[in-house]
């Protein structure tokens, strides 16, 4: 099985959170990327959030816990997220060099509700639980950042 490895990425705004979706064939979700051998897949995440979006102040104040969706496309593939905040408003969707244009077509940051009438079934679990994380455990104890 393929795996996939992206970030719940939130931003808070006047006391609220807020969640970034991005665009791709007309489905939206969480910025996530293949796996590389050898690589790690926080690592992956980290990465892939950075060649989409161009965001690289990612905080993972919930440490690296993570969830993994369902398994798709047929059972070959799955999807494992982080929780990280970020400090950056503006999303820049990057070109992929092997495909000579961006990934993605659009981005929204989101309030936790329209995300999940904007989410495929397969990632509503995901978001869920991100939701009952950062709910249960607010940032402000100690962080681990991306330097690890």
């Amino acid at each position: 099985m393929v795996l996939s490895a992206g970030v719940i990425v939130v931003r808070r705004e006047d006391g609220k959170w807020y969640y970034l979706l991005l665009r791709a064939f007309g489905y939206w979700d969480f910025p996530k990327g293949i796996v590389e051998e050898g690589e790690d897949p926080l690592d992956a995440a980290i990465r892939e959030v950075e060649e989409e979006t161009g965001i690289n102040d990612l905080t993972f104040h919930w440490g690296p816990v993570y969830k993994e969706s369902a398994p798709y496309l047929g059972g070959r593939k799955k999807a494992r997220y982080y929780v990280a905040e970020t400090k950056t408003k503006d999303v820049e969707l990057r070109v992929n060099p092997e495909l000579g244009h961006p990934e993605h077509d659009a981005y929204r940051w989101v309030d936790f509700d329209e995300a999940m009438a904007m989410l495929a079934e397969r990632v509503k679990p995901c978001i869920t639980w991100a939701r009952d994380l950062i709910e249960s455990q607010p940032p402000g104890g100690q962080d681990m950042d991306e330097g690890r």
